[in-house]
């Protein structure tokens, strides 16, 4: 059996989510969305979860943390203790007000590296990777949504032409045999 994909090409991001809202309202599932820019409220509109990174780059900005404190305790007070002008580091309590620039550095520094690093491999994104937009266009001034769906193409198009759409394209895959 193949399985369709249809294409819906907008050049406006207002009648882009608009068209999201009547497909979704008309029970039709979204495959993906391809826009050039973020538009807001697009998420909300396909039924997309909230997304986690804010807790990983919390927990990231913790380890960054516990680094800064093992690293200048280590370091100041247990390898090279020095005695800068006048006060000796004999613990590391006594000397943390001087540290706390340092905490704060590498707290930002570990949670906006590893949320990043996080972002990319979440993504599937990585150097020379190759565009997956199935038109060129969507990174310039178009946007697409792809629907994927078995069986008759009729109603979908005819509910895709009440949108403000420029352009529909249908195409059919093939399934795998191991699927």
């Amino acid at each position: 059996m193949a399985e369709k994909t249809l294409h819906a090409v907008y050049d406006d991001d207002d009648k882009l989510l608009d068209a999201v809202k009547k497909i979704k309202a008309a029970k039709y599932e979204i495959e993906e969305v391809y826009t050039p820019f973020p538009v807001h409220g697009l998420e909300k509109a396909m039924g997309l979860s909230d997304t986690r990174i804010a807790i990983t780059s919390f927990i990231y900005g913790c380890i960054g943390f516990c680094f800064s404190i093992w690293m200048m305790n280590y370091i100041m007070i247990l390898d090279w203790p020095q005695n800068i002008g006048g006060k000796p580091s004999f613990s590391y309590l006594e000397n943390m007000p001087a540290f706390v620039p340092i905490m704060f550095e590498l707290t930002v520094f570990f949670a906006a590296h590893l949320m990043v690093i996080t972002f990319y491999l979440r993504s599937k994104l990585w150097p020379f990777k190759k565009a997956e937009n199935p038109i060129p266009e969507t990174t310039d001034d178009k946007f697409l949504i792809e629907i994927k769906f078995d069986g008759s193409e009729k109603e979908l198009k005819k509910l895709i032409n009440k949108t403000d759409v420029l352009e529909v394209k249908v195409h059919i895959n093939k399934k795998s045999s191991h699927e």
